[in-house]
């Protein structure tokens, strides 16, 4: 299945004022609820994460680690998942346990 993704500056404005969040070391998840009929995902990475190459493998990372989460997804939401610099030194499978728990706390992961 497709991730449909979040690129409108608005609908990620919309997550980080609105939304509940939770913080990590290596990722910061932000949850809203939509009226899109489906979860959408946004992913960001300052350039506090480091030159291009560090922050396109710190999305490659995350996407690959919510890859394997998506079918578990319940619900119609907003979700967009901020990079920290400790991101770009990990692996997916390390990204993993940490965004499955934040999504679960989050009430957007079911079983």
């Amino acid at each position: 299945m497709k991730i449909l993704k979040l690129n409108r500056n608005n609908d990620f404005r919309r997550a980080y004022s609105r939304g509940k969040y939770l913080v990590h070391p290596i990722l910061i998840t932000y949850v809203v609820k939509n009226r899109a009929g489906g979860c959408r995902l946004g992913i960001t990475a300052s350039k506090k994460v480091g030159n291009a190459v560090k922050r396109n493998r710190a999305r490659r990372v995350i996407t690959a680690a919510f890859q394997q989460l998506e079918p578990f997804l319940t619900g119609s939401y907003d979700i967009v998942l901020v990079a920290r610099s400790a991101t770009v030194r990990v692996k997916s499978t390390d990204v993993l346990p940490v965004l499955r728990r934040q999504l679960k706390k989050l009430g957007v992961l079911g079983e």
